[in-house]
């Protein structure tokens, strides 16, 4: 089973998620992947995802997280035991959003929400000072990631498989170029030399 963890004010319509989506129905895969949209609360959306995975054997999971999505998958890894893929993950999440509590929209419904000062703390409580086996954990991290600093990913994911790529963006337009390397680490792929 493949679980994508969107980012924050994203949604299941984000550009990787669906290409993701149609990858894998091309491979005949499409009932392996699953894409919930993750409520603002993270304890909610941690909830959320905790339902969904429930009784998935380890090494039958990949979770692959976005920005917030990372963040939270590599919670959600630490805990169960399973291999996380990071497309430019928040590291310092609580720092990252403090900016945002108050009422924002959706990326791609437009649709206002409130991101209350209590997920702060909630996103506090999830932090994951450390990895504890950086071979389960695949960082795909952009240099030209205009929110997030790429240093940051490489520093966090230390011994991790890393592939930093040179300029791109936030959102990883490029994506499709790392798709195929993605989906072997979600299989259990060694890398390639």
């Amino acid at each position: 089973m493949i679980v994508y963890l969107h980012g924050f004010r994203s949604s299941p319509q984000s550009f990787k998620a669906r290409l993701l989506d149609r990858k894998l129905h091309a491979l005949g895969r499409g009932t392996e992947y699953m894409c919930p949209q993750l409520p603002a609360s993270p304890t909610g959306a941690i909830a959320l995802v905790q339902s969904l995975i429930a009784g998935q054997a380890p090494h039958d999971l990949t979770l692959i997280g976005s920005s917030l999505g990372g963040y939270y998958a590599t919670w959600l890894a630490e805990q169960t035991g399973c291999r996380a893929v990071l497309l430019n993950p928040a590291v310092s999440a609580p720092g990252d959003l403090e900016k945002y509590v108050g009422v924002t929209t959706g990326w791609h419904d437009g649709q206002p929400f409130e991101f209350k000062r209590e997920y702060i703390a909630e996103l506090q409580a999830l932090a994951v000072p450390q990895i504890s086996q950086p071979e389960r954990y695949f960082l795909v991290a952009a240099t030209g990631d205009e929110v997030l600093d790429w240093r940051d990913m490489t520093r966090h994911y230390a011994g991790a498989r890393q592939l930093v790529i040179q300029g791109s963006d936030h959102g990883l337009s490029g994506f499709a170029d790392q798709i195929d390397a993605v989906l072997a680490f979600c299989d259990g792929a060694e890398p390639s030399a």
